[in-house]
């Protein structure tokens, strides 16, 4: 009798653990919907609404007062140019950072502060890097109000997040490999260039693109710099007909980009601007949603071609 009440009790502790897991699966089914039904109502509300702007002359023309000329061409370009800029800095020195603290840095009280301050900086509010950027970069190093600020700045902003999943992908490689290429005769830098970063390029590369993903749609810290909001020319081209064939001034030239053009465009009252606004958001989405599409893609790639 005893044996037949605990074998009872067990089965009705399972199938109450068993309805505790089915309501929380589904609170979290419903937490999910709510913030993707939520997502896709205000995306396809702005392509209903700027879908029909969208033509060549929207992608090739400058900024006007006549919302029907108007286009984003400059901010388009500003956009490109800074990411450019931006990925210069934050991948080589983020990565560098990660594979430092991972595999060479001694574990004591100051890598311990140090990884803790990487952390807390991933969450630190935009404008606050535009303000370090505006002192620092603008006025310190008289930069002004340039790509190469706006560039520097956004790489402030995303270098933490480069870090941290640089760390995580190196965290998840088996460490027998570090112990096979050792007993073989690998030197520490060889075993981090030819196994370890090899072996975490996927989740470094996701890393990155998901941080460019979220500088690309960042305004605060671009307004705090002072990047225009009406411009209707473009920076220099980096390449020339003669020598050196290469020019750099492009990175001090004054721009705009994707979300200032928008805020530009939503302030005004014609209900034309809010159209071309639309338009921009729609597009600066689809760029947003391809570079995690691509991220997607290339570590599926990478993870498709290890052989551990």
């Amino acid at each position: 009798m005893a044996y037949a009440r605990d074998l009872g009790a067990i089965r009705a502790l399972i199938a109450s653990h068993k309805r505790w897991d089915m309501i929380f699966g589904l609170c979290g089914l419903v937490a999910l919907m709510v913030g993707v039904l939520t997502f896709a109502a205000l995306f396809v509300d702005m392509a209903i609404e700027g879908i029909p702007r969208l033509n060549l002359d929207f992608f090739s023309n400058f900024p006007s007062r006549r919302p029907a000329q108007a286009g984003i061409l400059s901010a388009w370009v500003g956009s490109c140019l800074v990411m450019v800029v931006t990925a210069f800095f934050a991948v080589p020195l983020g990565v560098a950072a990660g594979v430092y603290l991972e595999e060479y840095a001694a574990k004591n009280w100051i890598t311990d502060v140090i990884e803790i301050n990487i952390t807390n900086l991933a969450g630190v509010p935009s404008i606050v890097y535009g303000l370090l950027a505006l002192g620092l970069f603008v006025y310190q190093f008289g930069f002004g109000q340039s790509i190469l600020s706006a560039g520097l700045t956004l790489a402030l902003l995303i270098l933490p997040v480069v870090i941290v999943a640089t760390r995580e992908s190196i965290r998840s490689i088996p460490q027998g490999i570090r112990e096979g290429a050792y007993a073989l005769g690998g030197t520490q830098w060889q075993v981090c260039k030819d196994h370890i970063i090899p072996y975490s390029s996927a989740g470094i590369l996701t890393g990155v693109i998901i941080g460019m993903a979220r500088a690309i749609g960042e305004t605060a810290p671009v307004i705090t710099i002072g990047a225009l909001t009406f411009i209707a020319f473009l920076p220099a081209t980096p390449l020339k007909a003669e020598s050196p064939f290469v020019s750099f001034d492009w990175v001090l030239s004054p721009f705009t980009v994707m979300p200032i053009q928008m805020f530009n465009w939503t302030s005004r009252p014609e209900a034309a601007f809010h159209q071309n606004a639309a338009a921009a958001g729609f597009v600066l989405v689809l760029m947003t949603l391809a570079m995690n599409g691509l991220a997607i893609y290339l570590r599926y790639r990478l993870r498709k071609n290890i052989k551990w």
